[in-house]
């Protein structure tokens, strides 16, 4: 985000309107950590699936 601020604006306004403004998170890649749960080695299973291509 880019801001441009001209002198003349009070910036006890501007820290304001700053802190108020709402953080929108779109994803939360965390969520899906450890979802996957197998008895295979990573390793084996991207091997089997790149296979499958030929």
């Amino acid at each position: 985000m880019v801001l441009t601020l001209k002198s003349d604006k009070d910036i006890g306004k501007l820290k304001k309107a700053l802190a108020d403004r709402k953080v929108v998170k779109k994803f939360d890649a965390q969520k899906f950590c450890g979802a996957l749960k197998t008895n295979e080695d990573g390793l084996t299973i991207q091997k089997k699936l790149r296979d499958e291509w030929n």
